[in-house]
């Protein structure tokens, strides 16, 4: 399978056709899904249908937009007009097909793309791997005895068996940057209100973007994807620049970055994980002209922050009679949120806001000083596939099995934009990420950094196999 931008190139200059890009990527899932689980629908009639009309389109001489022909998976908690949204969960799983797109979804279409299927999900997207009573376990193509993680983790699965050159993704505290690293994909969560969404949640941490196997394809999508949508109050203003463009232009050198192995809270990283990591790190620095900066970095551990603010999202997502009447339909995870929840008062949810306040003034204390914080994304490489996320790492309990992957929540609660790189192998063949965290709205730094990272470490496109 060829990239975003390939795929786009050849179809708008009539050198290969959208109906034969997409009877590839239908042959592909078919294929190769079954050992993977990474689709729960798969559109056939209206993935051809689209491809039809842009090669129309060609035919006339018309230009059918900047990603033309490019079929794309939807992840399950987005509408797609057509398909189902079942969130992941039982709940939802026999309602009718979506009327209308995302705003995203709408988008991309308007750019050409072609959306073929739905990716699977965690359940209402509450958790770091891909596993739920509804749709089954969804499994990691660089090893399938292990997650893809999640909330992502359909998307991810499919992007790295080659099945579609790109998928929507969201990203409320590391599901993009967490399959990221798992799958050896660059994991891009944009800041916050950058692509906007009308339903927006009340944690107000999540937002959408896409997994790539390219930093430009990447860039693509959002220059597609960006921009504010009046549905949305929190979204942001047109950025005036092309991503696509700043990753080869813009000059980074001189920026100061700091390293942190644990955020001054991490309880334990994997000695692998951190190592290639560090090592990620050090030569980005160098590849990029960034001054490295010898400075302590100590938060108050937000981990615990973001999960009680969180709490609010899964109360959003159900309806009356579903909890607790069919408790048992939920996953087991989701049923623990739940009860752990379900006696939340309003001054306690109150604190909650208040410490998340206190972390937004950490943070904002450490860019006081630098431009980047550089970290492992995850403290863990990819586990089991059926789950549960870890609870110890090297022998060192977890006070909860979010501390396996402690580091990407930060950017979600103070609404930076962050990616994950793909930095190496450990000694078992899972990939790694190295996590970099700019600013608030400077996802062009971000971009044009990983942009560097590529081309002076490639990583392979692809899970070996695929």
């Amino acid at each position: 399978m060829r990239s975003v931008i390939e795929v786009a190139g050849a179809v708008r200059s009539g050198s290969v056709s959208a109906a034969s890009v997409v009877e590839e990527c239908l042959g592909l899932i078919e294929e190769r899904d079954g050992a993977l689980n990474s689709f729960l629908f798969v559109d056939v009639d209206g993935a051809r249908a689209s491809a039809a009309a842009v090669d129309a389109a060609v035919a006339r001489g018309e230009d059918p937009g900047p990603l033309a022909g490019v079929p794309f998976g939807v992840k399950d908690l987005q509408d797609c007009r057509g398909m189902p949204t079942t969130h992941g969960s039982m709940m939802f799983k026999d309602r009718p097909v979506a009327s209308s797109d995302a705003i995203q979804v709408a988008r991309l279409r308007a750019a050409g793309a072609i959306p073929v299927g739905k990716t699977t999900s965690s359940e209402f997207g509450a958790y770091a791997f891909t596993n739920t009573v509804a749709w089954g376990v969804t499994r990691n193509p660089w090893d399938v005895s292990k997650t893809p993680g999640g909330s992502s983790g359909g998307s991810a699965a499919a992007v790295a068996a080659g099945m579609v050159p790109f998928c929507t993704a969201s990203d409320g505290g590391g599901s993009i940057r967490i399959p990221g690293a798992f799958t050896g994909l660059p994991g891009f969560k944009p800041s916050f209100g950058r692509i906007p969404n009308h339903k927006r949640r009340g944690s107000f941490t999540g937002v959408w973007g896409s997994m790539t196997t390219t930093v430009a394809d990447c860039a693509r999508v959002l220059d597609v994807c960006a921009g504010p949508d009046d549905r949305d109050r929190s979204s942001l203003p047109a950025p005036g620049v092309s991503y696509e463009a700043l990753i080869d232009a813009l000059d980074v050198a001189g920026l100061k970055a700091v390293w942190s192995r644990d955020f001054g809270y991490a309880p334990a990283v994997d000695a692998e994980v951190e190592s290639l990591s560090f090592a990620a790190a050090e030569r980005l620095a160098d590849v990029a002209g960034l001054d490295l900066v010898d400075r302590p970095v100590s938060f108050t551990e937000p981990v615990k922050v973001w999960l009680g603010v969180g709490t609010v999202d899964i109360w959003e997502d159900i309806e009356r009679g579903m909890w607790p009447e069919r408790a048992d339909e939920f996953t087991p995870t989701l049923q623990f949120m739940y009860r752990m929840t379900e006696g939340v008062s309003v001054r306690q949810y109150a604190r909650m806001g208040l410490r998340r306040q206190q972390f937004e003034q950490e943070l904002a204390a450490v860019y006081d000083d630098v431009d980047l914080v550089l970290s492992p994304t995850t403290a863990v490489p990819a586990f089991a596939a059926e789950g549960p996320m870890p609870s110890s790492i090297g022998g060192v309990a977890l006070a909860t099995p979010a501390l396996s992957v402690p580091f990407t929540m930060a950017a979600n609660l103070c609404w930076n934009p962050a990616i994950s790189l793909p930095c190496g192998l450990t000694s078992d063949g899972l990939p790694v990420g190295v996590q970099v965290m700019a600013r608030r709205h400077r996802d062009d730094i971000v971009l044009r950094l990983a942009r560097l990272f590529e081309e002076a470490s490639p990583w392979p496109l692809l899970a070996p196999g695929y």
